[in-house]
């Protein structure tokens, strides 16, 4: 009997074609041969993936799917719990070159379920119940997939096609994922400053190995990891070992706190993300563990647990990077042990990040720095604050973790300010120089209080000190000066982009490439910068240079990065002309076009670049049609840090006349959104100085007229 064929949603066929989910709907309405639904709603329609398929090859459009894409639509008909099985499998697919898969791939169906089958048995112990997996013949076209995939995009990506499946984010399983400019951020927060990376890094809650996974792209050399879930210790095994292949890799599955796998190891830095709120962590039985140096952990109070299960395990004066919720800072039943961190010198800083940093999306969670006391070491009388949350951020709440109210965050600037400071702290904790509004350095005499609140923002002055009043009224007035021209400007680019006429009954439809097919065909090229660890030289001659980041692009300003302060492996020097786009997603992204004050620069780390052949492609139209919202959904990954993968975006085909005309409107448009942000940020800025006047002292209100209204 022939398997039923899975059932797919018009979002999952738009990924399948390679196109926006508006040519979809297109289809739908305008080919009257287009697959009727099979199944589900009229608001959400399910259509026969076969029959799909199908359709697509007859109209020349099967080709477009992406190897990725084939795993994902194999999966869909494949039964539970394939995923989960195929994991072990990509280690030994990603140890195998092209030649070798394909050579795999063209075996028979039970040659090949036997050959992956012994595969994954020669992996021995390096990748958790892993034992006594294989596979059957009925198996091979579900084997095959994983292997294209690998061989085209990467075991990377074929681990996360799995995750996606039967080990995505989950409420019931809690495994989240740590961002990977978050987990970059904290594994750069454990090295001690002027000092080599941590060699020995421990995870003892691991999820996928994001965490590690920075830590060895920093130079740690041996990598410990365990997760309560065994498919996760799976995930996290094959990950380190395909991205870390000359490090020393041990990944176990069993509960840290109940069944330590590690419990005499002793590292150099901890870097974790463990359970929230987890009323059952084992609070009976280990009532007596002599992991809690500092107190036993309420049951409430499971991140108190995890914390002093990191300290337990770092040698003398190592670090420890925890990210937790805020209310573990606050929370009455933790008092106490927090009060004897604060005592015993192993709380060393607190950092606020804003909301959309990491699942719960819509909370501003916490760093905690905490560092194993050295015996004759320094005291430790100074804790460091850091709030990276802006006042517009604070105010809006739990707004801010909704897809529509949040906006991308600024990782390149965010890091940088909780790098400097933590740095500066690290090397004189004493002689820290205070940041109104970002950072202080506060006694912990003061902390000890009837609450020993340690949340930032309760630490951190918003009011600088010794206020001039006739600086601010200077500075007022000048604003004042600037948002006024600012606004004329925004009134006349706004007559620029009036009186356009609609294109008919119907939208304009075209036929569409992707970047990939335009880059093979010559059009164009694409370039990423890379980043360089600490144990590998960088890109050299540039020396000097300015960076050009994602922020950069994205408000519009120019380059703001220093080659100095970023080192690059892989360094690309931005021309005239070039087409600029964030590799970072969120609610919105903007492209531009590099002009004669870009060029120079350097591309920063998280930009794609297009290169255009301008005998073929325009680059405002490049520009425009790379950053439309459909084109740029449809070619996103992710959830908490959603990236942009460039050659899935997709341009019309348009002669080069009329490619320019529609260049010639995106630059309109796009000068009209700078005129608009530079009269929007100086009104922003005129306000909160003002405010800011008024409420210390330093300015008296005018003679307003009341409203008359």
């Amino acid at each position: 009997m022939p398997k039923p064929s899975a059932l797919v949603t018009a979002a999952e066929i738009s990924r399948l074609a390679g196109v926006t989910r508006a040519t979809v709907s297109n289809w739908r309405r305008r080919h009257p041969d287009f697959p009727a639904p099979s199944g589900g709603t009229d608001a959400s329609p399910l259509y026969d993936l076969e029959a799909v398929r199908a359709w697509l090859e007859a109209r020349g459009q099967g080709a477009a799917a992406s190897s990725a894409e084939e795993l994902r639509s194999a999966l869909r008909l494949a039964p539970g719990g394939s995923a989960t099985r195929l994991v072990p499998f990509v280690l030994a697919a990603g140890r195998l070159d092209r030649k070798k898969l394909d050579e795999l791939a063209a075996l028979a169906d039970a040659d090949l379920a036997d050959h992956a089958g012994a595969a994954v048995a020669a992996l021995g112990g390096s990748v958790p119940a892993s034992e006594g997996i294989g596979y059957k013949a009925d198996e091979a076209s579900l084997l095959r997939s994983l292997m294209h995939c690998v061989r085209d995009e990467g075991g990377q990506d074929a681990l996360d096609v799995l995750a996606e499946r039967e080990l995505e984010d989950s409420a019931a399983t809690g495994a989240y994922s740590t961002p990977a400019p978050l987990a970059d951020l904290m594994a750069r927060l454990a090295a001690p400053t002027a000092k080599p990376y941590p060699a020995r890094v421990l995870d003892p809650s691991c999820g996928g190995g994001s965490l590690l996974a920075a830590a060895a792209r920093l130079g740690a050399t041996h990598l410990y990891g365990q997760d309560v879930l065994p498919v996760q210790a799976q995930r996290s095994a094959v990950r380190l070992l395909l991205r870390a292949p000359d490090a020393e890799v041990a990944v176990r599955g069993a509960d840290s706190l109940r069944d330590d796998a590690f419990a005499d190891l002793v590292v150099d830095a901890v870097l974790c993300n463990p359970p929230y709120a987890d009323r059952d962590w084992g609070h009976d039985a280990l009532a007596y563990d002599p992991r809690w140096a500092y107190g036993v952990p309420p049951r409430a109070e499971s991140e108190l647990a995890w914390n002093q299960h990191a300290l337990s395990h770092l040698g003398s004066g190592g670090l420890a990077v925890m990210l937790l919720p805020p209310a573990t800072a606050a929370r009455a039943s933790g008092r106490r042990i927090r009060a004897e961190l604060l005592r015993g010198g192993a709380l060393r800083a607190v950092i606020a990040l804003p909301p959309g940093a990491s699942v719960p999306l819509h909370i501003g969670l916490h760093l905690w720095i905490l560092q194993r006391p050295e015996p004759s070491g320094p005291g430790r009388g100074r804790v460091l604050f850091i709030d990276t949350v802006d006042s517009d951020q604070r105010a809006r709440g739990d707004r801010a973790g909704t897809q529509g109210g949040r906006t991308p965050l600024d990782w390149d600037a965010l890091t940088s300010t909780v790098l400097r400071h933590w740095q500066a702290f690290d090397a004189d904790s004493e002689g820290f120089a205070d940041e109104p509004g970002t950072a202080c350095a506060v006694p912990v005499i003061e902390l000890l209080d009837d609450l020993t609140d340690i949340t930032p923002a309760r630490h951190v002055r918003l009011t600088p000190a010794g206020i001039d009043p006739s600086d601010v009224a200077h500075r007022a007035g000048d604003l004042h000066g600037q948002l006024t021209e600012s606004l004329t400007a925004l009134a006349d680019r706004a007559a620029t982009v009036t009186g356009w006429q609609p294109a008919g009954q119907d939208p304009r439809s075209w036929r569409t490439a992707t970047v990939a097919d335009l880059a093979r065909g010559g059009a164009l090229t694409v370039h990423r910068a890379a980043r360089a660890g600490q144990d590998r030289d960088a890109s050299p001659g540039h020396s000097g240079r300015t960076v050009l980041t994602g922020r950069d692009v994205t408000a519009g300003t120019r380059a703001s990065g220093s080659s100095d302060d970023v080192t690059l492996l892989h360094a690309v020097v931005v021309e005239e002309g070039d087409v600029l786009l964030p590799a970072l997603g969120g609610r919105k992204v903007a492209a531009r076009v590099a002009d004669a004050q870009d060029a120079g620069s350097l591309l920063g780390s998280h930009l794609h670049l297009f290169r255009p052949d301008p005998e073929r492609l325009d680059p405002w139209f490049l520009a425009g049609f790379l950053a439309a919202k459909d084109n740029v959904s449809s070619a996103t990954v992710g959830s908490t840090a959603v990236q942009v993968q460039a050659q899935r975006l997709r341009l019309p085909l348009l002669p080069l006349v009329e490619q320019q005309r529609y260049g010639q409107a995106f630059r309109r448009l796009y000068e009209l959104a700078g005129a608009a942000r530079r009269a929007a940020d100086l009104a922003a800025e005129a306000a909160d100085l003002l405010t800011t006047g008024l409420t210390s002292g330093a300015l008296l209100p005018t003679d307003i007229p009341p409203d008359t209204a």
